[in-house]
């Protein structure tokens, strides 16, 4: 698969591909090209000044109470070891593990799933990088965020306590993309301190630009296997998350689990067990360590009783983090599961139906467009209205492997330069559908229009989150999805993104609208 198309020389990037994955965004106006053979050319390795070497760049709210800055050395890979690598036989999700000032297993978790996927890593790292060849102190790494691909460049200093990396760090001593990336992270989100706690949807979002599907595990749907088997094979990404202990601490269970963390899902198989069929799920810890010791752990009796083919293909006794356990023990270890692909059509189930998108960039304005949730009747048509039809389906393709019909997605907009400052807000929305007698009716239906409709699909309660979705079906026709903040007048931009099931023959390119 090519890596990323190129232009012919002096062809001019036009509005609409500035921000796309083969013409990313300069992030904070920096351009690697340019700053790279500026220090080559000057025989000086490059110092960057927009992600200085202080404190400001590591915890500027003092946050990390354990970490003495004082102590912190900035070293470039060569200061630390004779010789640096940026990868030393290939990448792989045992290459690192977390360090110890900083939560942010979110990341790493997604780092994890992030390793399996050849295609997307290229795109998030791209190639010709190292220490030897052009090496000017400089790397560049590319990140989805809020609609746009950005590049962000880095230098190589890393922060180090007595020569040692604080942050995460490569179990191979000389090996240096994790912490580079972790740096161009932490770049983006203002500071290392600003990756402290998080969700594991938004570095996998930002590793693939592409659509996520969040699943609940208290009441798991009874194909929760099967659809990570799809995903799986579709190349997806997968990360998991358990839930939160009496206090905010990483308590460790009497079977290994860890409480408030987040893990990456690495695989799923299915083995024979005396005559039964056994659904298995592999999961990683991101400490590198630390595993579930139950059914199906490295040293449960069950191997035993498996098949020697079944056995080789997945069976390992290490204490590298990774496990298997059954998908039952899964979901009662588990609360939420977070795929993300850069196409949504593993949910079709079936190869007769594909998807389509369309993503529509809004905002909430005081005054005029953020009328609120539902409850303030007088005010909640003012919000932005986008009209979507769904189209009927063949009886294949209606009736594969999944029900559902359309994903939606709501993102609000980060504009704070520190991830921790962002102001977000209650979001959610609500999908209706239009009468066949009103389905041509222009502009925002008035507010009589909601008082004697009930929305057929919402987002539940209302959360303070980067995104929310639902994947859900809905019969063919035409409806109206409303986003809004739970209170009105509250402002906010947003992404609202639409994928609905077609039949695959009737498959259509992505379209990206406005709201104005």
């Amino acid at each position: 698969m090519p890596r990323v198309s190129k232009k012919p020389r002096n062809a001019r990037t036009t509005k609409e591909e500035i921000g796309s994955l083969p013409f990313p965004v300069k992030f904070l106006d920096q351009d690697y090209q340019e700053l790279l053979q500026k220090c080559l050319l000057n025989k000086k390795n490059f110092v960057d000044e927009k992600f200085p070497l202080d404190r400001s760049s590591i915890d500027p709210w003092k946050t990390l109470e354990e970490l003495n800055q004082g102590q912190i050395k900035w070293l470039r890979p060569s200061q630390i070891v004779k010789d640096p690598q940026l990868i030393v036989e290939g990448v792989s999700r045992f290459d690192y593990a977390q360090g110890d000032y900083l939560g942010n297993c979110w990341f790493l978790a997604s780092v994890g799933a992030l390793t399996f996927q050849t295609d997307i890593l290229n795109q998030v790292m791209p190639a010709g990088q190292s220490f030897s060849k052009n090496y000017g102190g400089i790397f560049h790494f590319r990140f989805w965020q809020f609609g746009k691909w950005i590049n962000v460049v880095i230098d190589d200093q890393l922060p180090t306590i007595n020569g040692k990396l604080i942050f995460v760090h490569s179990k191979t001593s000389n090996e240096f993309w994790p912490a580079l990336l972790e740096k161009a992270y932490a770049k983006v989100c203002g500071s290392y301190a600003d990756m402290h706690a998080g969700f594991v949807s938004e570095a996998l979002m930002d590793f693939t630009g592409g659509v996520h599907l969040y699943l609940e595990l208290k009441r798991p749907r009874t194909d929760l296997w099967e659809l990570m088997d799809c995903a799986t094979k579709a190349k997806a990404l997968m990360g998991c998350g358990t839930p939160q202990g009496k206090t905010s601490a990483n308590t460790v269970l009497p079977n290994g689990i860890v409480q408030g963390h987040a893990y990456t899902v690495t695989g799923v198989f299915k083995v024979t067990c005396q005559g039964k069929p056994v659904k298995l799920v592999r999961v990683l810890n991101p400490w590198g360590e630390g595993e579930w010791t139950g059914d199906w752990s490295d040293r449960s009796p069950l191997w035993d009783k498996v098949s020697e083919k079944d056995k080789s293909k997945c069976y390992s006794l290490a204490n590298d983090g990774e496990f298997w356990m059954s998908v039952e023990d899964f979901t009662k270890s588990f609360e939420d599961l977070d795929i993300c692909c850069p196409r949504p059509d593993f949910l079709s189930g079936t190869s007769k139906c594909s998807w389509t998108s369309t993503c529509y960039n809004g905002s909430w304005e005081a005054g005029t467009t953020a009328g609120g949730c539902i409850y303030n009747r007088d005010t909640f048509w003012t919000n932005p209205q986008f009209r979507v039809r769904i189209e009927e389906l063949d009886e294949e393709c209606a009736g594969g492997q999944y029900p559902e019909n359309i994903l939606v997605s709501l993102i609000q907009i980060n504009e704070k330069r520190n991830r921790s400052l962002a102001s977000e807000r209650s979001i959610g929305f609500y999908v209706f559908a239009i009468p066949p007698e009103l389905k041509d009716e222009i502009g925002n239906f008035p507010a009589k229009f909601f008082y004697q409709r009930k929305p057929v699909a919402d987002t539940g309660i209302f959360v303070k989150v980067r995104e929310v979705m639902s994947f859900f079906k809905l019969k063919p026709g035409e409806y109206i999805i409303i986003p809004s903040t739970y209170k009105p007048n509250e402002n906010a931009k947003f992404i609202l993104s639409v994928y609905s099931k077609i039949e695959s023959h009737k498959r259509t390119g992505k379209r990206v609208k406005t709201d104005v």
